[in-house]
């Protein structure tokens, strides 16, 4: 290696080489994410010209071959020669990486894209693109490969087009591009995931169609958002299958020193607060300025009202922030003009006099309907203070159950046979499902890193209770002992003894409801455990074969009958039945073949589980798990013929 290093070893990367080279700075990772992450660019550019009230519709199609694209009916990217620049805006759009309109705020108020990058990452890390732009009943086209130029925009006719157009005499853009899949992980898009965001900026566009078709499939299918009523719909949506303590959600709108802030809030009579914000439709999964000053009025208003009210005697202390939200569904969103945030994945808003503007708003007509509707704040304070009481409570049970683990020198249950290993970043938690199977795990477990916690019968459903019940269950404290963080909101993930923590249960339906209990509790109490990617569902097999002296596993129908096959195959004649086992439940193996099917790190199969769409988790647990019957029913019906290998 050369130690001269001179002006010489300078690379100066030129056009979108930088994106290219780097492109995990520009779109986070070229996992499936950064992939999908290429849709939501073009999207959002549409998008802010719907913010803009120039366009009304997005269309996003799934083509074959891993085409995707996106329509909308705006304004049309410029076609025009720019006079500095000596080529199209078309082009300085698609080619440049801070070349756009929404610097100097003329042509947008407001935007949630790149500023002047989306796009022009989406070009640089396609093997081709194309844009189409329709304007004043012409055409106007030009294409690229890996962000490069194949000539100058040019004039197009309608028959040339890759797509039918909608009608002779539309307007807006159209974005055609092709994922280079010698940068990406993977070019097959989920259409699930993207309907999941695209029903998200629906929401938060009131009045903004947008569909999604999928052409892949012998039969296309499609989904069309259009939500009259913004936010509010949103948070309807959210409770759809939750008892509400009132029919109406809360809505709030208004506007401050050039910030808009729409908000929109409904109690229902469960446990869990659900808060989503969002600024220029971005998900501030962090929060940031915006959502302290919401959830600093709504402390404060209640706070004003209990002192009000003849309750207030009873109480010993003031109403916390958990107490207000507890069972709160809000979903809060501004507009802001130079929105600054902190990190770059845009997770949290950091401008300070957002938080003002917002809880003056909040206080403001927050009160004013509350006193309009004094029914709806009796019920809500009614739940505030119940919750107040139990976090009381809860409190207590924590304090004993400290003084408790003070004086038992391990501090860990008798239940879990621990690891030797102390680096939580080696160590394994299996939740083993049976005392029959855990004595199994114990004995064929790696002892250095593996730790083995055995349950015995059905947990808690957490979905129905509050705190206070969680942390003084028997069957839950166990779990919340070996993980070692703490639970709900003094759950610190720093903390946490294991960085796999592996379900272990059978494949049948009471090990299916197990599995969903502990998620349940995984997803309610330690949901960073989760997002982090610590929380792993063992994959024991189904059947086993023994056949000539040989022994397979299989982990599904399709695998057995593929190993009967091949058995038939290689000795002529059909294998006998009795040489096949099917298992009831883990307790049936001995500690080796447990071993060698579902613990062995070079042999397993586990599946980590993912928080891909928060929406839709929260749906589907409220669904599975809440006290509404009808809407598990109809889950159930839709979708037991998908279930495989299911024992009753």
């Amino acid at each position: 290696m050369s130690s001269t290093y001179s002006a010489q070893n300078i690379q100066v990367l030129q056009g979108l080489e930088p994106v290219r080279k780097r492109p995990g700075m520009y779109i986070g990772t070229t996992s499936i994410d950064g992939l999908h992450h290429l849709v939501f660019e073009v999207v959002d550019n549409s998008i802010d010209e719907a913010m803009q009230g120039h366009c009304t519709e997005i269309l996003v199609v799934l083509e074959g071959n891993d085409v995707v694209r996106v329509e909308d009916d705006g304004r049309g990217i410029p076609v025009d020669i720019h006079s500095g620049e000596g080529v199209s805006a078309l082009e300085l759009v698609m080619t440049r990486l801070h070349a756009g309109g929404k610097f100097d705020k003329k042509s947008y108020k407001v935007s949630g894209g790149l500023h002047g990058v989306g796009v022009s990452v989406v070009n640089a890390l396609s093997e081709w693109c194309q844009a189409f732009v329709h304007m004043d009943g012409k055409i106007h086209t030009q294409s690229y490969k890996i962000g490069i130029p194949d000539g100058p925009a040019r004039e197009t006719t309608a028959a040339s087009l890759p797509y039918t157009m909608s009608s002779p005499d539309r307007r807006g853009t159209v974005v055609r591009f092709k994922a280079d899949a010698s940068i990406f992980e993977t070019t097959t898009y989920n259409f699930d995931s993207l309907s999941n965001r695209l029903r998200e900026l629906a929401f938060l566009n009131k009045g903004l169609k947008i569909t999604i078709r999928d052409e892949r499939l012998s039969t296309p299918k499609s989904h069309e958002f259009k939500f009259e009523g913004g936010v509010k719909s949103f948070v309807e949506y959210l409770n759809e299958n939750k008892s509400v303590l009132y029919k109406e959600p809360i809505f709030i709108e208004g506007a401050r020193d050039e910030v808009e802030v729409e908000c929109a809030i409904q109690y229902n009579d469960g446990f869990n607060e659900i808060m989503y914000s969002f600024v220029n439709d971005i998900n501030t999964r962090e929060g940031g300025t915006h959502l302290v000053g919401f959830k600093s009025a709504l402390t404060h208003t209640l706070n004003e009202y209990l002192k009000k009210s003849k309750q207030a005697k009873k109480m010993e202390e003031s109403l916390s922030g958990d107490d207000v939200r507890e069972g709160l569904t809000a979903v809060l969103s501004v507009k802001v003009q130079d929105p600054q945030f902190e990190g770059q994945t845009k997770a949290k808003l950091g401008n300070s006099e957002v938080r003002g503007i917002v809880e003056a708003l909040v206080n403001e007509q927050l009160e004013l309907f509350l006193d309009q509707h004094p029914d709806v704040i009796a019920n809500i304070l009614e739940k505030s203070i119940l919750a107040a009481k139990a976090r009381i409570a809860a409190r207590q049970a924590r304090d004993a159950t400290r003084r408790k683990n003070a004086m038992d020198s391990a501090g860990l249950p008798g239940k879990l046979a621990d690891c030797s290993d102390k680096d939580p970043a080696a160590c394994e938690l299996f939740i083993v499902e049976g005392d029959s199977a855990g004595g199994s795990a114990k004995m064929g477990r790696n002892r250095r890193f593996q730790a083995i916690l055995s349950l015995f019968g059905k947990m808690l459903n957490v979905e129905k209770t509050r705190i206070e019940k969680v942390i003084t269950n028997e069957k839950l404290q166990p779990i919340i002992a070996s993980i070692g963080a703490g639970c709900g909101v003094d759950f610190n993930i720093a903390k946490i003894r294991y960085h796999k923590i592996i379900i272990m249960a059978d494949a049948d339906v009471d090990g299916s409801h197990i599995r969903t209990l502990l998620l349940t509790f995984f997803y309610r109490y330690m949901q960073a455990l989760i997002e982090h990617g610590h929380v792993y569902l063992a994959m024991p097999p189904l059947y086993k074969i023994a056949y000539e002296k040989k022994t397979f596993y299989a982990y599904d129908d399709a695998e057995k009958d593929r190993i009967l096959s091949e058995a038939a195959a290689v000795a002529g004649k059909e294998v006998k039945s009795d040489a096949i086992q099917r298992y009831k439940g883990l307790g049936e193996m001995n500690p080796d073949q447990l071993w060698d099917t579902t613990m062995d790190p070079n042999k397993r199969n586990i599946i980590q589980v993912h928080l891909d769409d928060a929406v839709e988790a929260e749906r589907i647990f409220t669904t599975l798990m809440g006290e509404v019957v009808a809407p598990r029913r109809e889950f159930i019906e839709e979708n037991a013929l998908l279930v495989a290998n299911l024992d009753v």
